[in-house]
């Protein structure tokens, strides 16, 4: 019996997006045993069919993006040896399940690559022969040989069902979104699950984004104080600075308060054009 693969992903809505991310699927040169779909406070829906099987698995919760429970019970459901975690967002490039095959190891987090598509990208015709050209590189990762534990992202990786069960998951104290994929990474490291890079390539799909991030602004507040609790140290210190900035919290090396919270306005005007 060969490895089974599992790929893995998280929708609140974005129905195009997942549609994309099933076609690259479908365009992949080695088709994984299966996908996992976990939407989050919503209900099935009617996929295209596909040669591989598609579970979906409906997560009522009360929070509105239980990134760390959702991820978890996405790796429960699994049957696969090898777990590929791909943002709904992600377009999978034609060889992304080959490479995390041969290139995916026991005992380490493997790293795929993402570009970022500009917008109105997949809405053009034929955009999924022109991806490169309609993309840009990740401007943190690109070029970085080794990949240091505080920069794991749960975009686009994969791991051993063996291996994420060692590190036991993600931490589901964080709830919402932010930090919850660091805390899952330095919690590898600290029971020495290293950290690979390989290119397994995804295309990430345009969608709007705040900078900072208003929007998760309690969530983020409140899993930076987890996070500290458990490691001592601060993550997401560049929205918290942009936070403090803007007389939201009050933040030292010890304590992070919040002062008030974000009006609709500032939400609004942190919109990326």
């Amino acid at each position: 019996m060969g490895l089974k693969v599992s790929v893995l992903t998280l929708v609140k809505g974005r129905a195009k997006a997942l549609e994309n991310m099933i076609a690259g699927l479908l365009a992949n040169s080695v088709f994984p045993d299966e996908l996992i779909i976990v939407l989050i406070n919503e209900c099935a829906r009617i996929l295209p069919k596909t040669p591989f099987p598609v579970k979906q698995v409906l997560l009522k919760h009360e929070h509105e993006l239980p990134l760390a429970a959702a991820r978890n019970i996405a790796a429960n459901n699994a049957l696969g040896d090898l777990l590929i975690f791909l943002d709904v967002d992600c377009i999978p490039a034609q060889d992304l399940v080959a490479t995390y095959l041969s290139g995916a190891v026991r005992g380490m987090l493997t790293n795929g690559v993402v570009r970022y598509l500009m917008r109105g990208a997949v809405d053009q015709r034929e955009f999924n022969l022109q991806l490169d050209k309609l993309s840009t590189v990740d401007p943190v990762r690109d070029g970085l040989k080794e990949l240091p534990h505080e920069l794991f992202w749960s975009l686009n990786f994969a791991c051993y069902k063996l291996d994420f069960a060692r590190i036991g998951g993600f931490d589901e104290s964080f709830t919402g979104y932010g930090a919850e994929d660091t805390d899952f990474a330095f919690t590898a490291r600290k029971i020495a699950i290293g950290m690979n890079s390989i290119p397994a390539l995804a295309y990430h799909q345009y969608h709007e984004q705040f900078s900072p991030p208003l929007n998760h602004f309690e969530d983020i507040v409140q899993n930076a104080k987890i996070f500290f609790d458990k490691w001592r140290i601060w993550p997401m210190e560049g929205w918290l600075n942009a936070f403090e900035k803007r007389t939201l919290i009050q933040w030292n090396s010890n304590e992070l308060k919040i002062l008030k919270h974000p009006s609709s306005s500032e939400i609004a005007n942190a919109l990326k054009v």
